[in-house]
């Protein structure tokens, strides 16, 4: 084998061994969680999806989804088809939220979760439930290839606002829910961005004065109230949920202390950091230091 090919051998190892451990795929991963507002219910009339994607929800290569088998491929509404499976989805936030983040050079891919599942109250949100554990396991399914979760998007509330008892105790079991979540995934500080109801039932104001109300660190309420509505009045309309998928995304930019260095550079770094500690590297370094006329 000549001198040559065993350079390339051995820098095609190297390169190699740090793609599978640079968290390639994903570098930054949102949770979309709640009811059926998060899970998308734009252009829904009667039952029936109009089908219309608006330009600020349109596929991006740059912006994945984790299906319900547990895969990525690259997002298009309705994100929630086959997580919220026994409804009709349509548009929700989450697509104008990552082409919104995406407009930041800072950040390379996204990659969203959709969890979000209509009709449900803040209590089949609880740890142990059904839907609680197919977060988690959805959430730690997203990091298998690395990645980061930079945060959860959280609409919910409009179930608990129908009944008196619910709405009274709607603060304290959505910080118990924060609070598990952030425990499960073992992310103390997660961001968790979460909608302020834009419609709901008579005990409205209690459960929106509970979401601005939480009291704990790393949590940001975007108010919806005001957005226009489906002739249901409960769902906000694609326009509406446009103009949502933006709020939310400079609410989490703001959450952001410093920009994210470029993800090229960081994966360039952390190749250069990592592959010097690579014996088989440090070897190729070796030999393509030693002069030419050495190596015919």
């Amino acid at each position: 084998m000549g001198s040559l090919s065993l350079v390339l051998i051995l820098l095609s190892h190297a390169c190699a061994l740090s793609a599978s451990d640079s968290g390639l795929h994903n570098d930054n991963i949102f949770i979309l969680a709640g009811q059926s507002n998060m899970a998308g219910r734009g252009g829904v009339v009667n039952g029936t999806w109009d089908g219309i994607v608006p330009s600020e929800c349109q596929p991006n290569p740059s912006i994945l989804r984790l299906t319900a088998g547990l895969t990525w491929v690259e997002a298009r509404e309705p994100l929630h088809a086959d997580i919220d499976a026994n409804k009709t989805c349509g548009i929700g936030p989450g697509m104008a939220f990552a082409n919104a983040v995406l407009r930041d050079p800072a950040f390379g891919i996204v990659g969203l979760v959709p969890c979000a599942v209509g009709a449900t109250n803040i209590s089949e949100w609880s740890r142990g439930t059904y839907l609680y554990t197919q977060l988690v396991r959805r959430a730690k399914a997203s990091l298998q290839h690395g990645g980061k979760i930079r945060a959860l998007l959280w609409y919910q509330g409009e179930s608990d606002s129908k009944s008196p008892e619910y709405a009274k105790s709607y603060k304290g079991k959505l910080e118990k829910f924060i609070l598990d979540l952030r425990t499960d995934l073992r992310s103390p500080m997660l961001p968790v961005i979460q909608v302020a109801l834009a419609s709901g039932g008579p005990f409205i104001k209690i459960v929106r004065e509970a979401q601005l109300g939480v009291d704990l660190p790393n949590v940001t309420c975007v108010d919806a109230m005001g957005l226009p509505l489906e002739p249901d009045g409960i769902h906000l309309t694609t326009p509406a949920q446009v103009r949502l998928g933006k709020r939310l995304a400079s609410a989490f930019l703001q959450t952001v202390p410093t920009p994210i260095s470029n993800n090229t550079s960081k994966r360039f770094s952390s190749f250069i950091s990592n592959s010097v500690m690579d014996p088989l590297f440090r070897l190729t370094l070796m030999i393509l230091t030693i002069p030419l006329s050495y190596m015919m």
